[in-house]
This record gives structure tokens, sequence and C-alpha cells, in this order.
């Protein structure tokens, strides 16, 4: 327990730092990031001190409190800055907790009037969780395997894909391929026509597929084309393995199952919706391609960036909007959402049980990226399903009993727990906020935002006696 104590600390400190560097980059902070920063950096220096000098190595079992605690810490000490600049603990926790875990749901709003200490913060705090959970499901699902990832220790390993290395170098070359990618994109919005700060911050949450943005009317603020195909773009590489990154530059392989499911799905449904916006609208081809490409990859990828409020284009896009809220990216991006991974294992998986009902004595292998996978995978993917079907039927159903209407409190659960950001209907939908729901709907929400970014099986673990038991 001391060495996660340690890593907890270790965590705060670095955060404070941020913090500090924060304030002297932007002394509009008034004082919040100067005090923040340095409450947190101390905090977290004792931890560390107090606990140095009992460290050791940290068992299986332990995972999963380090993987849980430190999530929770570092959205609790982002939240601090945000609550001493004004905003309410439960607003600050809700907003800290959406940046970390890259939901993008905001409750604050004249977006265009903030300081940009706290816009660069909002960003940094995305940035943070875009890479946070890269390294985490590169190093740590996998061995945990939570519901089908162990497929990604199998993409990762020295065994099965010879030349990528272990998990760690891995997630270090994942890292450096979203830092590269974040400065790729920073350079094309210049280009574009953003101002420095606004391509730096929209590149950072870009990229961790957050969709924090600097002004009240996201993305659609900047009324550019170009700006929205290159938007357009990112996220879709931010949707994608970063492993794949690496393969591309050192294999040369550019195979991948799931991407190409993804490409496939993401094109069939693009052509869909342009066509019924086309044929409901006046708007021009062109424009409706634009518009629908940007919105349909901005909610699979799970950035949550809008230029027009999709949910007006009529019953047909909200139904295929809020469906698509539960699809999320790749297994390995910076993406949540169910995965395309997990939708493919599943699809398989029920065919070949259909299969088996009529011929039950033959043995019908499920394969995956052209190697067959062990059962338990399968099982694993279930598993996840059934764990997420319930957490969003619980997690509606504490929404709805707060007094939400059906439709905000349903699409609030996906979105949370999808880590989306926008849901549906007028109070939360894209051209809403979350700033007028009660501070308990809140905090069910952030609390949903928590466990979908945490693939869920990671935290309830925690709650069994047998994991207390064998800790």
């Amino acid at each position: 327990m001391s060495t996660l104590a340690f890593v907890n600390g270790l965590i705060a400190l670095a955060m404070g730092v941020l913090m500090g560097l924060v304030a002297l980059a932007f002394p509009d902070s008034h004082g919040a990031f100067e005090e923040a920063g340095y409450s947190t950096a101390v905090a977290g220096a004792l931890v560390m001190l107090a606990t140095a000098h009992r460290l050791g190595r940290i068992q299986r079992m332990h995972t999963f409190l380090l993987t849980a605690s430190v999530w929770l810490t570092a959205g609790l000490a982002g939240g601090l800055p945000l609550w001493l600049g004004g905003l309410t603990p439960v607003d600050a926790l809700f907003e800290s907790m959406s940046g970390m875990t890259t939901t993008g749901a905001t409750v604050m709003s004249g977006l265009d009037d903030q300081p940009r200490s706290v816009l660069l913060w909002r960003a940094l705090l995305q940035a943070m969780g875009g890479v946070g959970f890269v390294v985490t499901g590169m190093a740590l699902l996998p061995v945990l395997r939570v519901g089908g990832m162990q497929l990604f220790r199998t993409e990762s390993s020295d065994k099965d894909a010879a030349g990528l290395g272990p998990a760690g170098q891995v997630a270090l070359g994942s890292v450096a391929a979203y830092v590269l990618l974040i400065g790729l994109c920073t350079g094309v919005y210049a280009v574009g026509g953003m101002s420095g700060f606004d391509a730096v911050t929209h590149a950072m949450t870009t990229l961790a597929s957050g969709g924090y943005a600097n002004y009240d009317a996201s993305f659609g603020h900047f009324d550019s084309p170009f700006l929205q195909w290159s938007a357009t773009l990112f996220m879709l590489c931010a949707a994608l393995p970063f492993a794949f990154y690496i393969k591309a530059a050192t294999r040369r392989s550019f195979a991948s199952e799931q991407i190409r499911a993804m490409l496939v799905t993401l094109t069939a449904v693009i052509l869909a919706l342009t066509a019924w916006r086309v044929a409901t609208s006046d708007t021009a081809p062109a424009d409706a391609l634009r518009v629908v490409a940007f919105s349909v990859i901005s909610v699979v990828s799970t950035t949550g960036f809008a230029v027009e409020d999709y949910t007006t284009w009529g019953p047909l896009a909200v139904t295929a909007f809020f469906i698509l809220t539960a699809v999320g990216g790749c297994t390995g991006s910076t993406a949540g959402g169910v995965k395309a991974m997990r939708w493919i294992v599943a699809w398989r998986g029920m065919r070949l049980r259909l299969a088996g009902l009529t011929r039950p004595h033959v043995v019908l292998p499920l394969r995956y990226e052209g190697r067959r996978i062990d059962p338990d995978v399968f099982d694993g993917v279930v598993v996840f399903f059934a764990f997420f079907a319930l957490t969003l039927a619980a997690t509606a159903t504490a929404l709805s009993l707060i007094g939400l209407d059906l439709a905000t409190a349903v699409s609030g659960a996906l979105t949370a727990l999808c880590n989306v950001g926008p849901g549906v209907g007028a109070i939360i939908g894209p051209a809403g906020s979350f700033a007028s729901l009660p501070d308990s709907a809140k905090l069910v929400l952030t609390a949903a935002m928590y466990l979908g970014r945490l693939e869920m099986l990671t935290v309830f673990v925690l709650l069994t006696p047998r994991f207390w038991a064998a800790a």
C-alpha cells in the first residue's frame, strides 16, 4: 500500500507543478493556480516522503487499486484550481473529471470570456487524460483482463507482435506518437487561421478525444471548411490504435481488422446521413458531407466537438447519433465507448453460438485479426457488455429519480459512461450544457464518467470482499 500511496503522491506533485507553470504563463488566474499548485505539490511531496522508505513491488491485485486511485487523485487535484477560481466544489469536480476522462461534458458557460489560464488548464486535463489512458490501456488493462482488453496484450507483446517490444516500450512509443500528432495538429490548425493559443489547446483536446473548446459554440466558432475537415481527420487519427502507428513506422504493416471495420462502418453511416440531410433540407451536398462527417466522427471518436446541433436534423439523425454514442473508437486509442474490438468479437461470438446450435458436434473457433483466440476472451466481452448495460440502467434510473426527463437521463448516462460529451435533448444536447443540472445529477454523471474511462470492471472488482482477502 505504501507504493500505491507514493505513486498517488507523485501524481499530485506533478499536477501541482503543472498548475504552477500555468500560473507563471498566465498571471490572469487571480491566485487560484498559485494556491492550488502550492497546496497540491506540498501534499503530494509529503505523501511521497512518508512512504518512500517502504516501497515494494506492486502485486497483480494492487494494480486494480493503482489504476482506480490514480485517476481519482488526478480528478480531485485537477478540480482544485477551478474551485478556487470560482466554481462550486461539485462543478469543479465535474469539470475536472470530465477533462481527465476526456469526456468533454462541461458545466462552464461564457467560455469566450474565460481567462486563458482556465482554458489552458481544461485542455491540459484532457491531454493528460488522453495519454494516461493510452498508457493504462497498453500496460495495465490487458494484464487485468478487463472485458476483452487482453486481446491488446496479444497485439503488443514480444511473442505475438515481434518488433514492437514489451508493453512498456509500446506505451512509450504510443506517447511519442501522441505528442507528434498533437504537434502536427497544432501546425495545421495554425495554418487554417487559428491563433497560436487556440491551435495548441484545440489540438490537445482533439487528439485526446476530449472535445473541450475555448468557445461556447464549440468547434462551430471556427467557420472554416478547412479547419473542420482538418479536425475530422485528426479526430479519426485519435480513434485509431496508437500501436498501429508504431507498426506502420517500424514494420510497414498497415493491416488492422478493427480499423477496417470502423472505417467501413463510418463510411456507410456518413453517406447515409448525408443523403438524409440533403433530402430533408436545402443544404448543399458538399456542406452536408462536411458537417455530417465531422459530427459522426466526433461522436464515434468520443471527442464531442460540435459544429451544428444534429438533434435538429430529424428523428433518424437523433436515433443514429444516440446509437453511435455507444460505438467508440479502437482499442488502444484515446477514444472511449465500447470499442470496435469488442463489437467485432461479440458479433462473431454470437454468430458462432448460433451456428453451434445447428452443428453441435463441429468445433467452430473464434478468430480475430486472423488468429484463434481463447474462449475466455469472448466471455470477458460478454461480461463487459453485461456490466455496461447494468451500469447504464442504474445511472439512467438514478438520474430519472433525481428528476431528469427520460431523454436527458438516458442520453446523459450513455454519454457519460462512453466518455463522449454531448447527449441529446434541449438540455445536454450539442447546443446545451450540463450547467443547469442539479448537483446530485452532476455527481452521478461524474461517477459514470470515472467508471466508463476505467472500463468499469477495474473499479467494480474493488467492491468485492474476495479482492480485499486476496490483496
